[in-house]
């Protein structure tokens, strides 16, 4: 245990010390200047604080007064070592903070029995921090825990929608890291730009709902199956809504709006400007690139200098222009997502706890006439 001793006596500092030292076991670190004694306490860690009432450049009161405004002191035993026990000093000093009085006319029976009370009582406040260090630590990998468990749920079920219209999930992966990059490029917190990450991946979760020969089909859509297309969002919305998971409310909202157009001419709801959720409006322009740029079952991927050009002409008719200039001023950055392969995901993320690190390649079951099944494991 480490005390503070704090007397511009010499004669009171050394009958101290060798009562904590040689009696209690204490390791003591001694001032007469309380200035220098604060400067010390802001650097360490005392476990008791033994201090004197009457001293020239700081009285006790006041120490007492600075020491308990530093985090660590605010339930440290502090003793005042005074020959003034008047009610004034007493209340002054107990409002200050101090936790008992030592006399210093008390013989040394009563000084050394009043030392070993404050010594029991320091050690119990120091494992009561200690325990509640821990717990605090036990809290924070438990909450990081359900987290990283939240995060991957969230990615495994953007992968279970994307398997049935994509050979893997690198289109998912994508949106989310074409969301991050606007998002950061708009100045946007870094929590709302990670939440956007994790949760731009499940702008498509109502296609479950979408049958695979209109999901599927190779050529033009006729004007019922675009109505039906046109439903997942709303289907989306009801997937993922009234959660109380803030993650899944964010998805929730994306999942809805993400076809909403800056002009007004989107669905479900018709919205325009600002009435659409920033996060939609982000994952409008991630979510349209990707799709110009990768091969889908009715069409052949776009050149991304081609795709940037469709993304800029369409700049507050179908986008929102704050999001096209984010993303246009991350440029190098899109390309460097957009041509990267999946088998880099993990080392683009550089954290092991990451969802997609935990997420195996998804392959399609069923072949089309320019593949054969492999044999059965």
């Amino acid at each position: 245990m480490d005390a503070l001793l704090v007397d511009d006596s010499s004669t009171m500092l050394l009958r101290l010390r060798l009562l904590l030292e040689q009696e209690h076991g204490v390791s003591v670190t001694a001032f007469t200047k309380p200035g220098a004694a604060l400067i010390e306490a802001q650097m360490r860690a005392f476990d008791l604080i033994l201090v004197d009432h009457h001293m020239p450049d700081m009285d006790g009161t006041t120490f007492i007064q600075h020491l308990r405004a530093i985090p660590h002191y605010a339930q440290v035993p502090i003793v005042m070592i005074t020959s003034d026990l008047t009610d004034a000093v007493r209340l002054a000093a107990l409002e200050a903070g101090a936790t008992d009085f030592l006399d210093k006319g008390a013989n040394g029976v009563e000084l050394s029995v009043r030392l070993r009370n404050q010594i029991k009582l320091a050690a119990a406040v120091r494992r009561l921090d200690d325990q509640a260090a821990w717990l605090a630590g036990e809290v924070e990998t438990a909450v990081r825990h359900l987290r990283e468990r939240e995060e991957e749920i969230i990615f495994r079920l953007a992968l279970a929608v994307e398997y049935r219209d994509n050979d893997t999930g690198d289109h998912t992966w994508r949106v989310a890291r074409y969301s991050q990059i606007i998002a950061e490029a708009l100045g946007l917190d870094a929590v709302f730009c990670r939440r956007l990450y994790l949760a731009a991946p499940l702008h498509d979760v109502g296609k479950v709902a979408i049958p695979d020969g209109i999901l599927l089909k190779r050529g033009r859509l006729d004007d019922a199956e675009i109505a039906t297309i046109r439903t997942h969002a709303a289907i989306g919305k009801r997937i993922l809504g009234n959660s109380t998971s803030e993650l899944i409310r964010l998805a929730a909202e994306i999942a809805q709006a993400h076809h909403e157009k800056w002009d007004g001419s989107g669905y479900p709801k018709g919205l325009a400007g600002e009435a659409i959720p920033l996060s939609a409006r982000i994952v409008a322009v991630a979510d349209v690139f990707d799709a110009l740029t990768t091969t889908r079952p009715y069409k052949d991927a776009m050149p991304a200098e081609e795709a940037l050009r469709i993304i800029q002409a369409e700049s507050g008719q179908h986008f929102d222009p704050d999001c096209v200039a984010a993303f246009t001023s991350r440029w190098p950055d899109i390309t460097a997502v957009s041509g990267m392969a999946a088998a880099t995901r993990e080392s683009a993320f550089g954290r092991p706890t990451e969802p997609w690190a935990r997420v195996p390649e998804l392959l399609r079951e069923a072949a089309d006439e320019r593949t054969t099944l492999l044999p059965a494991a």
